[in-house]
């Protein structure tokens, strides 16, 4: 994973991490990837591959995001890539990609987020959507403050 370009310079590739790849940074990707079209190259991976959310798929389409064609990778799959950024969304990510940082350069920040999924077994599914729309709503602030874009995207 060789970093792209020097430090300081803004990312042209991006990799969002999380725990299973199935909620928080599959939800960051789509973000970033509707925000900024093509100016970005946006990935997300998993220390794990979990499984395909639908509450995820749900609560991004209701911005216009279609994140259903996520597959859940694990973050080995782009140990070879050349990655500028990677923002780790949950401790267990953090941990992972900062041991990235030992063999490749690359820049990490961590934004500690939610877990959607950490809810009482008897939720209902207006508490849960509300849970991921929580999270979501948050990802997007955070995107836009990190990466503020101008103009249209170029998709």
């Amino acid at each position: 994973m060789p970093l792209a370009q020097p430090e300081g310079a803004e990312p042209r590739h991006v990799l969002f991490a999380c725990s299973l790849n199935a909620v928080r940074s599959p939800m960051a990707e789509g973000i970033l990837r509707h925000l900024a079209g093509k100016r970005i190259k946006v990935c997300s991976a998993g220390v794990r591959a979990g499984a395909v959310d639908r509450y995820c798929e749900t609560v991004m389409s209701e911005l216009g995001i279609d994140i259903s064609r996520h597959k859940p990778t694990p973050i080995s799959a782009y140990e070879d890539e050349t990655i500028d950024l990677i923002v780790s969304l949950s401790p267990e990510a953090h941990h992972q990609a900062l041991e990235l940082t030992r063999i490749h350069p690359v820049r990490v920040e961590y934004w500690p987020t939610l877990d959607a999924t950490a809810l009482p077994e008897d939720a209902d599914d207006d508490l849960i959507l509300e849970s991921y729309r929580k999270v979501r709503d948050q990802l997007f602030r955070r995107i836009k403050q990190r990466f503020p874009l101008t103009g249209s995207p170029s998709v």
